[in-house]
């Protein structure tokens, strides 16, 4: 007999825990299923700007959250081309912090009911349910089976099962190393609470300050100069990237940062991973009472520093209806087709607009600051973000609404 639930929400990750979240705040059970063995907390630093922190008031944990992590008051670019550095510095209109991946990801599982993480769960494959009702069994590696009325993809960008059986194409990658960590200083560091862009020639570098001892940093490199980096311990990545840097002529108050980083802290992603913008716009998320939410259903890259909190997004504005429906369906009543399929349509309408032009505008910077686009496309890509307000970042004032 397969153990059956209302709804099972696979991936224990942001999105998936902060849908677990949504749901229990409104009084509704769920399942998360996780693969890992443990809370997954490795990924050092996320931003979040006010839209991210509007949806985390509603889950009830931005207030700890806040506690964890100063403002970021300034953005400042600096662009080194050979001899020539052009510098560009500006406020931050919104709230925008650096939280700890590890601060975010435990505020959001404890206040979950004991038994709502299911941990070491590797999740085989997904099938349509002989019974109807738009409900789904889940098969397990070991051959256990789970039934959910309800099923929500939070299982990540990559290998999704559930994107997989709801027939979406395999997200894009490019192929682009990313070293990040954290560098404590006990005594204080010595920079402003701003959030430092650097591009020395095909690398690309950030600083984002979290505490007046703590400071997150990412590397971006370009493929050919990380080749054979994937596997290898990371303190060997700290020292060739060290070693890149200083070739490039990389300033020192960078690379004293990289170097001082704590080692257990850093973390190497070999690529970056999207969904395009049309399949985002155009995509079927849902099957019966099958959807999915997070990366899975909108990976996009880090280029606009939305990935997470329009995860955050998705939990608040999914739980809405899911709500209205366990309120509005009596036992027996309800089939993917009925009360519940029509509060995943009504959560697919409501945030596919969003999430399409979220995607477009970071498919757009990621062309920009990537692949090197000739004077007509770099023309046409910079138009399309006046239209969509990146300057201004207008995607960071949009608020989900209450839960």
């Amino acid at each position: 007999m397969a153990e059956a639930h209302g709804i099972v929400i696979v991936g224990g990750g942001i999105c998936g825990l902060a849908t677990a979240l949504a749901l229990h705040r409104k009084g509704i059970a769920s399942l998360v299923l996780e693969k890992s063995e443990v809370l997954r907390a490795e990924g050092a630093g996320i931003g979040v700007q006010a839209n991210g922190w509007r949806a985390l008031e509603q889950l009830g944990v931005a207030g700890e959250l806040r506690k964890t992590a100063g403002l970021i008051t300034s953005y400042h670019d600096v662009w080194m081309q050979g001899d020539k550095t052009t510098r560009d510095r500006y406020p931050v209109r919104t709230e925008l912090r650096c939280l700890n991946r590890k601060d975010l990801i435990e505020a959001l599982a404890k206040d979950l009911p004991a038994a709502a993480i299911r941990f070491g769960c590797r999740i085989a494959a997904v099938h349509e349910d002989p019974g109807g009702r738009g409900a789904a069994v889940l098969t397990m590696a070991d051959g256990t089976t789970i039934k959910a009325k309800v099923l929500i993809g939070c299982d990540g960008g990559t290998n999704s099962v559930v994107a997989r059986y709801l027939g979406l194409p395999p997200v894009r990658t490019i192929p682009r190393p990313v070293l990040r960590g954290f560098t404590s200083y006990p005594h204080g560091h010595p920079f402003e609470n701003e959030f430092l862009r650097l591009r020395v020639g095909d690398f690309f570098i950030g600083r984002l300050t979290i505490t007046d001892t703590l400071v997150h940093f990412f590397v971006t490199m370009p493929a050919p100069s990380a080749a054979g980096l994937a596997g290898a311990d990371l303190r060997d990545v700290r020292d060739h990237v060290l070693k890149e840097l200083e070739d490039h002529r990389c300033p020192a108050e960078i690379t004293e940062v990289v170097r001082g980083s704590d080692p257990e802290s850093l973390n190497l992603v070999t690529k970056f991973w999207y969904r395009p913008p049309w399949e985002v716009a155009l995509g079927g998320f849902r099957k019966g009472a099958v959807t999915v939410a997070g990366d899975a259903m909108h990976a996009m890259g880090p280029f606009i520093g939305q990935g997470g909190s329009a995860g955050l997004e998705d939990a608040v504005v999914l739980a809405r209806p899911l709500a209205r429906a366990a309120g509005g369906a009596g036992e027996g009543e309800d089939d993917g087709e009925g009360v519940v399929g029509g509060a995943i349509e009504a959560y697919i309408r409501e945030r596919r607009l969003r999430l399409a032009l979220l995607s477009l505008e970071s498919y757009i910077m990621g062309v920009l600051l990537v692949r090197s686009p000739s004077p007509v496309v770099k023309l046409a890509c910079v138009a399309v973000l006046v239209l969509l307000g990146s300057k201004s970042l207008r995607h960071a004032n949009f608020d989900c609404g209450r839960l």
